[in-house]
């Protein structure tokens, strides 16, 4: 078995940021009305900025495989082109098809020549699915590197085209905000964006990560979906698939859209996510102490007090200075989020060798974690 090392991370942002102020003008009105959910959603999330594959103007730029293709050119130098590149694992929750994979879209893309391909699917676990089938193929010595990515576009998901068949009311938002969750509250989370890592079995330049070990825990065996698409949740809790429906049916019930189950949500997401921790932890003989740096995949700032919260009572306490996160920066990316933290702490030279990072990914979907410790190299 060899050892396994981030040695590059990329990234790509489509087009400038778009502040709170203009999301609306971009994703449009349901119904010609502006959002009551909107305010109560941002005020709580915490974020300030976010990306969307559309210009100001309304036209859409670049669809999910053109971001990542874009964070994987950010990857190649003299020392490493497309060439080299020999498996190509994508995650995504948004791909641009039912069929043919991500994967297999982004590497047309690439135009360089034949290799391995895997494209993992979910949510935001999707990412770092992604990123251990790379890891597990450069452990094993299946290749010498891999490329792996997490990505979504999610903003053409939440025009306000795609809703106006179905008139949401919002009248008692105040009183009853999961009225507005179920389908609205994600509008003002997601963001689009894509990053890549290069995985390799040696370090390379003056900053690497060795993948010390990653664990996953789903937990799809006790609960229901919480998040969902492309159907929609009867009352017995199962999930009738847009196969199912009519075509009239998908436009009057807004069936593709993105649903969350906020009741399930703050009732799992963060005590499943500290138990899971804990477990991997403990299987690896870590302790909190060790870590220097958490990067946690939190939706909103609503869930980072509770996650330290929930940890602490499982007495893992890593102070909130050793935290990195820049959810307020570029928003809810999804499965690209953790890449995106990761990216932009690599490449900030604030990384010491020797220091440890953990990776936290909690996917609501139906309730998976991935979890993954790292030494600076």
């Amino acid at each position: 078995m060899f050892d396994v090392y981030i040695t590059r991370a990329g990234k790509y942002l489509p087009n400038e940021p778009v502040s709170n102020d203009e999301m609306e003008d971009i994703l449009g009105l349901i119904n010609d009305t502006a959002s009551k959910a909107r305010r109560i959603v941002l005020r709580n999330n915490g974020i300030k900025n976010r990306y969307y594959a559309i210009d100001k103007n309304g036209n859409i730029t670049h669809n999910n495989a053109q971001l990542t293709h874009l964070a994987i050119e950010q990857l190649y130098g003299d020392d490493f082109t497309k060439n080299d590149v020999e498996v190509l694992s994508c995650g995504t929750s948004s791909p641009d098809n039912l069929f043919p994979s991500h994967a297999s879209m982004v590497h047309g893309l690439m135009d360089n020549r034949s290799l391995e391909l895997n494209a993992s699917s979910g949510v935001c676990c999707a990412g770092m699915n992604a990123l251990k089938y790379g890891y597990l193929s450069v452990k094993s010595g299946n290749s010498k590197n891999a490329v792996c990515t997490g990505s979504e576009r999610s903003s053409t998901w939440m025009l306000a085209e795609k809703f106006n068949n179905e008139v949401v009311n919002l009248k008692t938002l105040e009183e009853q905000p999961i009225i507005a969750f179920k389908k609205e509250f994600l509008r003002w989370m997601l963001s689009d964006g894509a990053g890549a890592f290069l995985l390799e079995d040696k370090p390379r330049g003056e900053v690497s990560l060795k993948i010390e070990w990653m664990e996953s825990f789903s937990y799809a065996h006790e609960l229901e979906a919480c998040m969902y698409a492309g159907g929609d949740k009867l009352e017995d809790g199962t999930l009738k698939p847009w196969q199912d429906y009519t075509p009239e049916e998908w436009l009057k019930q807004s069936i593709f859209s993105v649903k969350q189950d906020v009741k399930l949500l703050d009732k799992y997401v963060m005590d499943l996510g500290s138990d899971s921790t804990k477990k991997a932890l403990d299987k690896h003989g870590v302790n909190a102490e060790e870590i220097d740096y958490l990067l946690p995949h939190v939706s909103s700032n609503f869930f980072g007090s509770k996650l330290y919260h929930s940890l602490l009572e499982r007495e893992i306490n890593i102070p909130e200075d050793k935290w990195f996160l820049n959810l307020n920066r570029v928003g809810n990316v999804g499965a690209a989020s953790i890449y995106l933290m990761v990216e932009e702490l690599f490449n900030s030279g604030r990384l010491k060798k020797g220091e440890k990072l953990l990776l936290i990914v909690p996917e609501s979907g139906r309730f998976s974690y991935s979890i993954a410790y790292l030494t600076v190299c």
